[in-house]
């Protein structure tokens, strides 16, 4: 008897976990052909998915479509789309991946201070001139890896000095102090670029305005690359979760495991905001929602982070430009707004529970 019941138990997990793949496999579907639909110029989806269609099969059967369109759907919107979808999914995992790591909820790019050191590597390349021959943008993302990385290791460092119990309070202290000291280094940046000024700007708020398919083709291996290889890590992330000692009982290379997620979540980061910009609080609100509907198991909390998180920054980019259009509001600013209430939220929580 109690092994029936635990099979229907495991079906019926098996069964939730499958609707819910499906229902994060459409609503990331819908939401693509919305993002790329909408805009300044209004496209119909029908029109969209012929247009899609006839660009697959490279059949031309509705050439009486306006060739404006096409333009402003494979070269404006659909680079745009794909990148976002991207930024999301990375930010997303990212955050999923802290978190588990540190087994804190609040860990992520913008809280640790990750997003504000690549982004001073970014700036910092656009000032300098810094940039590798035939690929100029790939000097400018290698740059943004490299201090994203360097940053997450001197909070963390910095933060273990304070306090060897790494608690949340201290590491979101040592991230927004560190923070702090980025953005007044990048400050100063600003007052020194001259022509680069509005390039300089462009980072500090975070935007898809402008990019293409040169920066998808920038961004793509990067992102394979660091999210499979964070995905298979999901037994290694449960194990943490149950404490580093317990993880070393379990077999993992605890130090070793460290080293590689902190080096792909840099990575991942770091590219991000090479090719978009500051985009805070995304890694934060993504995984916590994705928590809450299906649990703390990284097996499922990781791939649906990712179909979700690409998603939330699709729909996110949408609103920032349609809803002032024709002008464009930072989608930085749109992230942030969401995400300030939610930290607070979590915040408040985590710090109850820890009191009782």
């Amino acid at each position: 008897m109690y092994k029936e019941d635990e099979m229907r138990i495991n079906n019926k997990n098996k069964s939730n976990t499958v609707l819910l793949y499906i229902i994060a496999s459409v609503l990331l579907f819908i939401v693509f052909l919305v993002s790329i639909s909408a805009g300044s110029v209004g496209i119909t989806l029908s029109d969209t998915i012929k247009l899609l269609t006839d660009h697959i099969s490279d059949s031309g059967h509705n050439l009486a479509i306006n060739e404006s369109l096409k333009t402003i759907l494979f070269n404006v919107r659909m680079p745009r789309v794909v990148l976002a979808a991207m930024v999301g999914a990375a930010l997303s995992v990212s955050g999923a991946a802290m978190q588990g790591l540190l087994k804190n909820p609040l860990a992520e790019g913008s809280t640790l201070g990750i997003t504000s050191g690549g982004a001073l590597g970014a700036v910092l390349s656009l000032t300098l001139g810094i940039h590798i021959p035939v690929f100029k943008q790939l000097g400018l993302a290698i740059t943004s890896i490299i201090f994203s990385f360097l940053s997450i290791v001197l909070i963390l460092s910095l933060t273990y000095k304070i306090d060897k119990g790494l608690s949340t309070q201290t590491i979101i202290l040592t991230g927004v102090i560190f923070s702090m000291f980025t953005s007044s280094l990048t400050s100063l940046l600003v007052t020194l670029s001259g022509d680069s000024l509005k390039q300089v700007v462009f980072w500090s708020l975070g935007s898809f305005s402008g990019r293409g398919w040169s920066h998808v083709k920038l961004m793509l291996p990067f992102f394979v690359a660091g999210t499979a290889v964070l995905l298979t890590l999901s037994h290694e992330l449960n194990a943490f979760s149950l404490g580093e000692e317990q993880a070393r009982y379990l077999g993992v290379n605890t130090k070793k495991i460290k080293l590689l997620i902190l080096a792909l979540v840099s990575m991942l980061v770091g590219i991000s905001v090479s090719v978009s910009g500051t985009i805070g609080f995304v890694g934060l609100v993504v995984p916590h929602i994705t928590r809450l509907l299906a649990g703390p198991n990284f097996k499922k909390l990781l791939p649906l982070s990712v179909l979700f998180g690409a998603s939330f920054l699709m729909l996110t980019d949408l609103v920032s430009r349609t809803v002032l259009s024709p002008r464009e509001l930072p989608i930085g600013v749109v992230t942030s707004f969401i995400g300030a209430f939610l930290f607070i939220y979590i915040f408040y929580n985590y710090s109850n529970k820890k009191s009782r």
